[in-house]
């Protein structure tokens, strides 16, 4: 959906998030579970919502006034990946990471913090 080596996205509260200003329309591959939100003037990916809602919703960096902060943490479908395209990430997994490895994932993020990389 990016034309790109890499689709990008960071998990957000859903308490934390909220659209403030245009109206996101539904676009690309989706069902009745999954829902990218596009900006409808630009057609840009923004955001995924999920159903039933886990508790966040994956913002796409890029879409931030300033992502410069962003570093990718976990790289999934890794099996996948081009053999150049490298994101320099701290995990990695040849598909989605298990889901009794998101506990110990989300702690080690805690635990490390955001950092910038200015």
């Amino acid at each position: 959906m990016s034309a790109s080596a890499f689709s990008l996205s960071m998990a957000i509260p859903e308490d934390g998030f909220r659209v403030t200003k245009g109206e996101p329309v539904t676009g690309g591959l989706h069902g009745e579970q999954i829902h990218h939100r596009h900006c409808d003037r630009c057609k840009s990916w923004v955001f995924t919502e999920i159903e039933p809602a886990l508790g966040f919703v994956n913002v796409r960096p890029s879409m931030l006034d300033d992502f410069d902060w962003f570093e990718p943490y976990i790289e999934s479908y890794t099996s996948e990946a081009l053999p150049w395209a490298k994101t320099g990430a701290r995990h990695g997994f040849s598909e989605f990471p298990a889901m009794e490895d998101y506990g110990s994932l989300i702690a080690e993020f805690a635990e490390r913090g955001a950092r910038p990389r200015r």
